[in-house]
């Protein structure tokens, strides 16, 4: 399609579709910061005052495409989590697809961690946020008895090993190959369950020494 057709077409009432597809297109290829809509409309084949219809700045742009990134996120995590039940092997999943996401989309995942977006000024990055934190949160939940602050130790936990293993893949820790992302997917997998294990024999621990304190005591 020529850029004359595309403007024509784009014209017609999907100019807003196109631009945040294109901005992805942009951002995947050369990362956040040297995003612009000038760069957007050049490759639209559109004036540059065009985008300006749909979004009110580069800001509100970019927060679409956060909302796009996070609903492709949230789509891999069902996937992850299709078929497991256990809420230790679903945490784990929660840990794997974060980092397989890390991964594949590398300058999404930065956009989500770095940009800084104001989710004040855009409600709808946290309303795209809403249903991966409560996949994540219910399985933490189910692991801490909805106990509030044992609830938010491991959530804190996973996730600094979640994030703290893809940072290890973007940095070249787990290798350039094609396999490095599976390889710290893996890892963080494992690590999150032996985490959930470690904390039940420490909680195993505990109660068994409150109990013979206890006894002693009587």
């Amino acid at each position: 399609m020529t850029a004359k057709a595309k403007s024509d077409r784009y014209h017609h009432g999907d100019l807003r579709t196109a631009l945040i597809a294109t901005a992805v297109e942009l951002i995947e290829d050369g990362g956040v910061r040297t995003f612009s809509l000038a760069e957007a409309s050049r490759r639209l084949g559109v004036t540059v005052s065009a985008p300006y219809a749909h979004f009110a700045d580069r800001e509100e742009l970019l927060a679409a495409v956060a909302v796009h990134a996070l609903e492709l996120f949230h789509a891999d995590l069902q996937a992850e989590l299709k078929g497991l039940a256990e809420p230790p092997d679903r945490l784990a999943a929660v840990a794997r697809a974060y980092v397989r996401f890390a991964g594949i989309h590398r300058h999404l995942f930065e956009l989500l961690s770095e940009a800084g977006l104001d989710k004040v000024r855009h409600p709808e990055i946290k309303a795209a946020e809403r249903p991966i934190d409560d996949a994540f949160l219910s399985c933490v939940r189910a692991l801490s008895g909805a106990e509030d602050p044992a609830a938010a130790e491991l959530a804190t936990a996973v996730e600094a090993t979640a994030h703290g293993h893809a940072l290890l893949l973007l940095d070249g820790h787990f290798g350039r190959s094609r396999k490095a992302t599976a390889r710290a997917a893996g890892g963080a997998a494992r690590a999150t369950l032996a985490l959930v294990e470690g904390r039940r024999l420490l909680s195993e621990r505990v109660s068994g020494a409150t109990g013979l304190v206890k006894r002693r005591r009587r």
